[in-house]
C-alpha cells in the first residue's frame, strides 16, 4: 500500500508509477497571473469570483457572527427596542402629516368658498348700485352741472385727512346755481 501512495522510501516501478499517474491527475501549475497580482489594477479572478471580493465577503461575514456573539442582552434588547420606538415614531408621524394635509385642504376650500361668496356680494352689490344710477340720472335730469354734483361727493365730513378741496366745491356750487350757456 505504501507503494501505491508514493510514500515509501523504496524504488517503484515504472508499471506502478503508470497505474498512479492514471488514477490521480498531476496538479497543475497555477499560471502566472494567478500566482503573483497585477499592478495595472485588475483584480484576478478564479472561479468566477474575485479573490479581493470573496476575501473580503468572508471577513465580513466573520465580523458579522462575531459582533452578534460579541454583543451582550441588554444591548440587543435595547437596540430592538429602539428599532420599535422609532418605527411608531415615524408612524405617528406619518399620521400626523396626513390629518395636517387633510386639514389644510378643508381649509383651502373654505377660504376658496368663502372668496366666492364674497366675490358674489360684490357683484351683487355692483349691480344694484348700476341700476339705481341709471334711475338717479334718471330723475336727475337737470342741467349738466347738476348732473356732475349729483356724482361728486360735495360733503366736507372725511374721516382721514385730504386735501382741502373747498375752493373746487364752491366753484361747483356756483357753477350749478349759475349756468354758463354752451356754444
Amino acid at each position: 500500500m505504501e507503494a501505491a501512495t508514493g510514500n515509501s522510501p523504496l524504488p517503484r516501478s515504472p508499471a506502478e508509477t503508470e497505474a498512479e499517474t492514471e488514477t490521480e491527475p498531476a496538479p497543475e501549475p497555477l499560471p502566472p497571473a494567478a500566482a503573483a497580482p497585477e499592478e495595472d489594477g485588475e483584480v484576478d479572478t478564479v472561479n468566477g469570483d474575485s479573490s479581493q471580493e470573496s476575501v473580503a465577503d468572508l471577513y465580513a461575514a466573520i465580523s458579522e457572527v462575531d459582533g452578534l456573539c460579541q454583543e451582550p442582552d441588554s444591548i440587543r434588547t435595547w437596540r430592538e427596542e429602539q428599532v420599535k420606538h422609532l418605527e411608531a415614531l415615524d408612524e405617528n408621524s406619518r399620521e400626523a402629516e396626513l390629518e395636517w394635509r387633510e386639514k389644510a385642504k378643508r381649509e383651502l376650500e373654505d377660504w376658496y368658498t368663502q372668496q366666492d361668496e364674497q366675490l358674489e356680494g360684490m357683484k351683487a352689490n355692483n349691480r344694484a348700485d348700476d341700476v339705481a344710477e341709471d334711475v338717479g340720472q334718471d330723475l336727475c335730469s337737470g342741467s349738466d352741472w347738476e348732473r356732475v354734483l349729483h356724482l361728486c361727493d360735495l360733503s366736507s365730513k372725511s374721516s382721514k385727512p385730504t386735501k382741502d378741496v373747498s375752493r373746487m366745491r364752491s366753484v361747483l356750487l356756483s357753477l350749478s346755481q349759475v349756468p354758463v350757456p354752451l356754444k
